[in-house]
């Protein structure tokens, strides 16, 4: 292999005769003169395109057509064929090693006639730029079969972007990671939108698991309702406002009836209603009523203090660290974004009056339950709070541009489509032609890793199996067909 041509951070390759080299294998371009070498990594493989191959291909073609085989008059067939064969791959540059250590410096050109070419192995990639360690969280395996592991401290702290199409595996590998942070102590909460975590705390066969006493799932509405005194008029009245629209001279009529009840001990739904009732102006009457009855229908709210739950109650029993499964896939939209909203805002209370540390925060498909106007405060102050978000979705653009600028760590699956590809593109670790041509190639439960997690170095992944009951495959009716 031979360095033909260098532009900006992309290099290309010449080999011949040909090289075993895949998309997403990395190369080491070294330079005895400079005593540095430079990381590579393969992004694309195609034939070098030679001068005069098309024609000598034709004439061939038509000479095996004409006396029914090859002529090779001057002997030059093998050589030919050689010429045919030879590959021209196209490289981006990661980083260098100077001095024996990885560096971001690469800024420089080794130079073309004395530098060597030799082909990394996955174990000697990963061991030089310190991808694993302990504690971690193993992922998979990549296609050679070199073992990756995670390590916690790329979690930490950090916001996650799980992205592929249907089938693809990205809900498979947001429970591993979920699994590996639990194991390790870490608090979760999950907002699951299909009811595929709330059987994780059993094995594949449906028997109770290493995780049974980790894995805590409520349904709201059912076994997960609160006090009005827990939930604060604060987050009543924002739900009122966001979720049914209720208008601001109601809202401030509505202040002052929970007011005067609270301030009597007198707050209940019974009598919030009855007050409510008695309003003179009709319009603002009606206007609560209409609203306040809707969230009386999610059977969300109690007086009754023995079937209640607090968040501080459900996450002192997660101590020593599990998930809190919340159940969303019996609600209605409407419903999901006001338990969305109350979570995240009890969660920023506890989190700002240091009741809780730090939690990670998993959301299926996000853009489901969670308003436009709470992506911001998700992913910029509670994230200083100690929120530390994975989203996770098959539809890219759904998700805020700006959160893919700030993702720490992206975990790409399979997609085809162009449209999607491009919104993923924009985030700010890794170059277009990376996520263009390897995501429309990457195999089911194949995933092309970047950020923390890799240190910068883009690496395909064969994501673990999982040992749990994980309620996420399609229901199918033709299941016992056989062709």
């Amino acid at each position: 292999m031979v360095v033909y041509k260098v532009s900006g951070n992309t290099f290309q390759i010449v080999a011949c005769p040909p090289e075993d080299l895949r998309k997403g294998d990395y190369l080491l371009v070294r330079d005895s003169v400079l005593n540095r070498s430079l990381i590579i990594q393969v992004i694309n493989t195609e034939y070098a395109n030679v001068p005069g191959l098309l024609e000598d291909i034709l004439r061939e073609s038509s000479t095996e057509q004409i006396v029914g085989t090859e002529l090779d008059i001057l002997e030059m067939k093998t050589y030919m064929d050689m010429i045919k064969d030879a590959q021209l791959f196209t490289c981006k540059i990661r980083k260098s090693i100077i001095n024996g250590t990885v560096n971001d410096d690469i800024s420089w050109t080794p130079n073309r006639t004395t530098s060597r070419l030799v082909h990394v192995r996955d174990e000697d990639l990963m061991k030089l730029a310190g991808i694993g360690g302990d504690p971690s969280i193993k992922v998979g395996k990549t296609r050679s079969g070199a073992e990756v592991s995670t390590m916690l401290k790329d979690y930490d702290g950090c916001l996650n972007i799980v992205a592929g199409k249907k089938g693809s595996g990205k809900s498979h590998l947001a429970k591993l990671l979920l699994l590996g942070l639990i194991s390790n102590g870490g608090v979760c909460v999950v907002f699951d939108i299909n009811g595929e975590y709330i059987n994780l705390g059993r094995d594949s066969g449906g028997r109770t698991g290493e995780f049974n006493e980790k894995i805590i799932a409520f349904t709201p509405g059912f076994n997960f309702k609160v006090t009005l005194q827990y939930i604060g008029l604060g987050v009543v009245l924002s739900l009122m406002s966001s979720v049914v629209d209720l208008p601001p001279s109601s809202a401030s009529e509505f202040r002052q009836i929970w007011k005067q009840l609270e301030s009597s001990s007198q707050l209940t739904l019974h009598k919030l209603r009855v007050a409510i009732g008695s309003i003179k102006n009709d319009f603002i009457r009606e206007a609560l009523i209409r609203r306040f009855d809707t969230l009386l229908s999610t059977n969300f709210f109690t007086d009754d203090q023995t079937e209640a739950l607090t968040l501080e109650g459900i996450f002192s029993q997660l101590s020593k660290g599990g998930a809190l499964v919340i159940d969303l896939s019996k609600t209605a939209p409407m419903f999901r974004k006001m338990i969305v909203e109350f979570v995240l805002r009890k969660l920023s209370y506890l989190l700002e009056r240091w009741v809780l540390r730090a939690v990670f925060l998993f959301a299926e498909e996000a853009h489901l339950y969670l308003r436009e106007t709470y992506w911001e405060d998700v992913v910029t102050r509670m994230r200083h709070l100690g929120l530390f978000a994975t989203f996770v979705t098959n539809q890219p653009d759904s998700v805020d541009h700006g959160i893919y600028r700030q993702a720490d760590n992206i975990f790409l699956f399979n997609f085809t489509n162009e449209n999607d590809l491009s919104v993923v593109s924009r985030a700010t670790m890794v170059d277009v032609d990376t996520i263009n041509i390897i995501a429309k190639e990457l195999s089911p439960r194949h995933c092309l890793m970047l950020g923390k997690v890799v240190k910068g170095f883009p690496l395909i992944v064969k994501v673990n199996p999982l040992q749990v009951r994980t309620m996420g495959e399609t229901r199918l009716f033709f299941v016992n067909l056989i062709k």
